[in-house]
């Protein structure tokens, strides 16, 4: 990288000043994946790896997708181990199935200083929806997890990270404060869009070291990631 592009570089990164991280599943699922749901899952041992790490970086945040049982059979202890805080990210339609949180876990979650966040009713892309499937995904869903959590839900996180500028402009009117994508770049705190990093089987602590660090990755990746949010939201 030339002098130019790094100078740049490192003024870009100065608005920029968090890292979200979006984890799925810990250990073993207790249900059928979606195909290639697999590579998003860690094992316990290295989630543990990464917890230690995350617990010394003031500039990583935590958010979790899905719902699934490990958000409290292993997540929970490890996070409340290292004194961290994350936001659990749920699928309203599968709360109480096999391999997916119970209602009254979300509860648990509260109470041990977590966040609740929808991932809409049934998991599936909020592009394209009807009228009666949209108020299903971004109203409905909301209200269940709101009423199993005890608190008011208004974050959310799109499922695949797919969202164009009707969708944005659907969560912006049902009142959701704060939206979740995942297209690997940081965020600043104070954005209502909120890019995030997936973790995947592959992702070590050296890896997320290099994030902390440099989130970006550099002044060409910089420019290719607010192309493709640029375009997401126009389209």
């Amino acid at each position: 990288m030339g002098r130019r592009d790094r100078i740049a570089g490192e003024r870009l990164a100065g608005h920029l000043q968090i890292v979200n991280l979006c984890f799925h599943g810990i250990g073993i699922p207790e249900r059928e994946l979606e195909p290639g749901e697999d590579r998003y899952w860690v094992t316990v041992e290295r989630f543990e790896e990464l917890m230690a790490l995350v617990a010394g970086e003031r500039s990583i945040r935590l958010t979790f997708d899905d719902g699934n049982a490990s958000d409290l059979a292993v997540a929970l202890p490890v996070l409340s181990r290292y004194g961290l805080r994350a936001q659990f990210f749920v699928v309203a339609g599968r709360l109480g199935q096999r391999g997916s949180l119970p209602a009254e876990g979300l509860r648990t979650l509260v109470e041990a200083g977590m966040s609740i966040g929808s991932h809409g009713m049934q998991h599936r892309s909020w592009r394209s929806l009807g009228a009666a499937e949209r108020e299903e995904e971004l109203v409905r869903a909301a209200q269940v997890i709101g009423e199993a959590s005890g608190r008011p839900v208004n974050h959310a996180a799109c499922p695949f990270g797919e969202y164009d500028r009707t969708l944005l402009r659907a969560l912006r009117r049902h009142g959701y404060a704060r939206v979740y994508t995942v297209d690997d770049g940081p965020a600043r705190s104070d954005q209502w869009l909120q890019s995030r990093y997936c973790v995947r089987s592959t992702t070590t602590p050296e890896v997320l070291e290099r994030l902390a660090r440099d989130p970006l990755g550099g002044m060409g990746r910089a420019i290719l990631w607010r192309l493709k949010g640029a375009v997401k939201r126009l389209r």
